[in-house]
């Protein structure tokens, strides 16, 4: 039952230097002082020949739950679902949901006479969470035929894991698996950055490592990642951890390893005007033509590439002492920005 739309303040950031390819990146955020200080660190890696990144994996999960009489008939189908003989044709009733949904894999997981079978698989430029479904009830209905006595509890049991922090997802991985690295020369850590390298690795160790450790992080392990994701996700339309040490005896080698990267350039808010423009904007528009995948793909690494530059200046500014003063200078700004804009 749609109202209306609500205004959220879009910067841009840049330009990113990833894999030798400049990007400006759009964040939409009511928090001024992340724009400007994920811009300065952009910089920061710039200068020293940019960042680069490698996808590891990409596959969108659903996993439903199936309940069985007995703990020994639902250990027969798990038994069957792990047996490579029978992949290809539960592959090809699976891959029929759609053009470019393709079953990468079946791991299923039983509690007592309960099972989850967690099904894995590419789904071109779109994030895919409805392609995955339709290809997962497709093979239900399969199953239904030797296994009748089998009851579909739910479309998805949590094995997903959908929209929850989840050790499966930070193991297996989910939607893109991307890792990005930058080596920070020393003096632009003193000059751009403010601070030094062993104070950053210092404060990497007990902020980021032992401070999560205590807190009981499950796999974020970074000051602010979600802060970079969600920003970038609100401009472009779409429904993580760091370490840090030394490089060369004394420069910065940063990297972040994000195993569950959820974005699609195609489908949901992708189609409004303003996300649209946004995904335009760094040449991810739509579905790639010539390489079903490439663009949702590229969006993955972007998002790492931004998330390895805000992760820097968030520490970079904690160790020089400045976070403080920086958001009393912009988040406490009274300009009216709607009206700079129009």
């Amino acid at each position: 039952m749609p109202i209306g739309f609500m205004q959220i303040p879009v910067g841009i950031a840049g330009p990113l230097l990833l894999d030798g390819v400049e990007y400006t990146v759009p964040m939409a955020t009511t928090e001024r002082c992340l724009v400007a200080s994920t811009n300065r660190r952009y910089k920061a890696t710039h200068a020293c020949g940019g960042a680069s990144s490698v996808l590891l994996r990409d596959g969108m999960t659903r996993a439903p739950v199936v309940r069985f009489s007995s703990a020994k008939r639902a250990a027969q189908l798990k038994i069957y679902l792990e047996d490579p003989l029978n992949f290809d044709a539960l592959s090809l009733t699976f891959n029929k949901s759609s053009r470019f949904a393709r079953l990468q894999s079946i791991q299923p997981a039983i509690a007592g006479k309960n099972l989850y079978i967690r099904f894995c698989c590419s789904t071109g430029d779109a994030m895919g969470m409805n392609m995955v479904s339709k290809g997962v009830q497709n093979v239900l209905d399969f199953l239904l035929k030797d296994f009748p006595d089998m009851d579909v509890i739910g479309i998805s049991g949590n094995y997903c894991s959908d929209k929850k922090a989840a050790a499966v997802n930070w193991i297996e991985g989910r939607g893109k698996s991307v890792v990005c690295e930058a080596v920070i020369k020393e003096e632009v850590v003193k000059k751009v950055l403010k601070t030094n390298v062993e104070a950053l690795v210092e404060l990497n160790m007990l902020k980021n490592l032992t401070g999560s450790a205590i807190a009981g992080a499950l796999g974020g392990f970074n000051a602010h990642a979600s802060n970079i994701v969600s920003a970038i996700y609100l401009a472009t339309g779409q429904d993580p951890a760091q370490n840090v040490d030394y490089h060369d005896g004394k420069d910065l080698h940063i990297s972040v390893t994000m195993p569950s990267i959820e974005v699609g350039t195609v489908g949901g808010g992708t189609q409004l005007a303003s996300q649209s423009a946004c995904l335009n904007l760094l040449g991810v528009e739509g579905a790639s033509k010539d390489s079903p995948g490439a663009n949702s793909r590229l969006l993955a690494t972007i998002v790492a590439g931004s998330v390895l530059a805000g992760e820097l200046s968030l520490m970079s500014a904690i160790a020089a002492g400045q976070l403080a003063k920086s958001h009393m200078k912009y988040n406490r700004s009274s300009k009216d920005i709607s009206k700079i804009v129009s």
